[in-house]
């Protein structure tokens, strides 16, 4: 088997939603998968793709316009009848989002994604995979793992051990949110996954930055002063230029202080990485 040698790309497989601000009355293009990708793209890799499943509704067909007009490979960007995946937020005083509800992933969840040889295909194309707790990929993460470079999950704030343990000999870095986590619970958390086998664990903490952890070694990465106007996707904006910055072979230490910065530019603006929708 050939792996691409373009390490410069890679390949969100899973989860979007749209998120609707209910104080603005408009949505945004979402979700951790779709998010890592464009946003990769946008700090500077080469190309990247999405393989992800979209409703046939306003929502799904605004997901994969936005992802056309950022030059996203979408071929196999799937469209099914039913909802398309949608969360409800609103901004606090701060710029934080609070969560008020969702549709659980909409018709993605009822039908998930199943790999098919033209979907792994394009994994050995591009080589680097970058996937989430919410994409219900589980059952197709060892096929996935068979024919990456590398692969990438986001677990959130989902912290179950048994969950962990039976992704993680599939992927090579593993993210959390620690956003519940004082310091020993996320070096404990750090510890336990390392100790699983995984060479990259990295935990974000909103304004206290992140903890990492590279084959061993510790980082900490402090936050870059700036006004905030939404944090939406400022933790899937630094995961996304962290990778990117390790795919473009740049040190770690790089590599955290430009996803830094980039998480911090993601702040000053509505949505992930724009494209509002007004609703009517």
């Amino acid at each position: 088997m050939t792996l691409s040698e373009n390490k410069a790309s890679l390949l969100g497989i899973g989860d979007n939603v749209v998120d609707f601000y209910k104080d603005r009355n408009e949505f945004f293009p979402g979700g951790n998968a779709l998010n890592v990708a464009v946003l990769a793209k946008r700090f500077g890799l080469q190309k990247a793709g999405y393989i992800g499943l979209v409703g046939n509704d306003v929502e799904g067909e605004h997901v994969a316009k936005s992802l056309a007009a950022e030059d996203i490979w979408i071929e196999r960007l799937r469209k099914a009848c039913g909802e398309n995946g949608k969360a409800v937020v609103h901004l606090d005083d701060k710029g934080d989002r609070v969560f008020l509800g969702s549709n659980k992933g909409g018709i993605q969840r009822r039908l998930a994604l199943r790999m098919e040889e033209e979907d792994l295909a394009a994994v050995e194309e591009y080589g680097c995979v970058h996937t989430s707790v919410f994409s219900y990929l589980e059952n197709e993460l060892p096929k996935i793992r068979e024919r990456a470079n590398s692969v990438s999950f986001d677990f959130s704030s989902f912290l179950d051990i048994d969950y962990v343990k039976s992704v993680v000999p599939y992927i090579t870095m593993a993210f959390f949110s620690g956003s519940e986590l004082d310091d020993k619970g996320i070096d404990d958390l750090i510890d336990t996954v390392s100790g699983l086998g995984v060479s990259t664990v990295g935990v974000t903490r909103g304004s206290d930055g992140a903890f990492w952890s590279v084959d061993g070694k510790r980082y900490r990465q402090g936050i870059k002063p700036v006004e905030v106007t939404d944090t939406l996707g400022a933790g899937d904006s630094f995961i996304a230029a962290y990778i990117s910055g390790i795919l473009m072979r740049h040190s770690v230490e790089q590599s955290l202080d430009d996803a830094a910065s980039f998480a911090a530019d993601t702040c000053t603006r509505f949505g992930a990485f724009g494209y509002p929708y007004k609703v009517s």
